[in-house]
């Protein structure tokens, strides 16, 4: 295993688990095409897992009632 695909890797699995499982059960719809989740998959995929988790934390710490969400694709 390349040892800089592997942290990616697991947080990739890690949100891919939490959209199988979790999402379905704990929220409701999210505002921001695409999901925070999918966002965050997306930018993990992209950038890395540290900056990718950075722009998720991001991207969740603006999902919120009055945020009127919208399309935010991935820098």
């Amino acid at each position: 295993m390349n040892v800089r695909r592997g942290p990616r890797r697991a947080v990739m699995s890690v949100i891919r688990a939490y959209q199988m499982t979790l999402s379905h059960l704990m929220f409701t719809q999210c505002r921001f095409t695409p999901s925070c989740s999918q966002y965050t998959f997306e930018a993990v995929e992209r950038h890395g897992a540290l900056k990718g988790s950075w722009l998720g934390l991001k991207r969740i710490l603006r999902c919120h009632p009055l945020h009127p969400g919208g399309f935010d694709p991935v820098p």
